[in-house]
């Protein structure tokens, strides 16, 4: 009989009935039709992971966002946290963001418009509106900096980052030199 207290112990290969699942219902608040973000009234989430999440209209729909962020996870971690042990937050790289601080600092001034914001190398433009296209934020860029960056589709403030450094220290362009008169 005392196996049965080491046997769990063991165990290796976790699935997500394992783990103490809260499912939660807080109603919608009214807003605009011009955001992108859409505020979704049921969210699953397993007890002490942070982020460990799913959020949907239908508390069947947000446990199955669940069960495919957990399989997501599951599949790219080497290790899944042992079920109801607490589980530490884990921040995404900023190594790539971190090697343009001062840009980034002057960045989140002078472009997104707030005092202070932490960036990882996820990053993106889309994460600091709701807007249904960067533009806004891609026309400050031009504006602030001189740069285009209306091809970085994924709006990653981490290759924005590189293309402003980069315009800074390549050559003018002939348009972009001096006329003398």
């Amino acid at each position: 009989m005392w196996y049965k207290n080491v046997v769990p112990g063991l165990k290796r290969d976790w699935t997500m009935d394992d783990y103490p699942i809260r499912v939660r219902f807080r109603p919608v608040p009214q807003v605009s039709n011009t955001s992108r973000m859409k505020s979704l009234p049921w969210t699953a989430d397993i007890i002490n992971w942070p982020g460990m999440s799913g959020s949907a209209d239908t508390r069947q729909g947000a446990l199955e966002e669940l069960r495919k962020n957990f399989d997501r996870s599951k599949a790219t971690r080497p290790t899944l946290p042992r079920p109801g042990t607490k589980v530490p937050i884990e921040f995404a790289s900023n190594e790539l963001v971190g090697q343009h601080a001062d840009l980034a600092k002057d960045f989140v001034k002078r472009v997104l418009g707030v005092d202070w914001a932490w960036i990882s190398d996820d990053s993106s433009l889309w994460d600091f509106h709701g807007e249904e296209t960067n533009e806004s934020l891609i026309k400050k860029i031009r504006d602030v900096y001189g740069v285009d960056v209306s091809d970085i589709s994924s709006g990653n403030l981490a290759k924005i980052f590189d293309r402003i450094l980069e315009s800074k220290t390549a050559p003018p362009t002939p348009d972009q030199r001096p006329h003398l008169n």
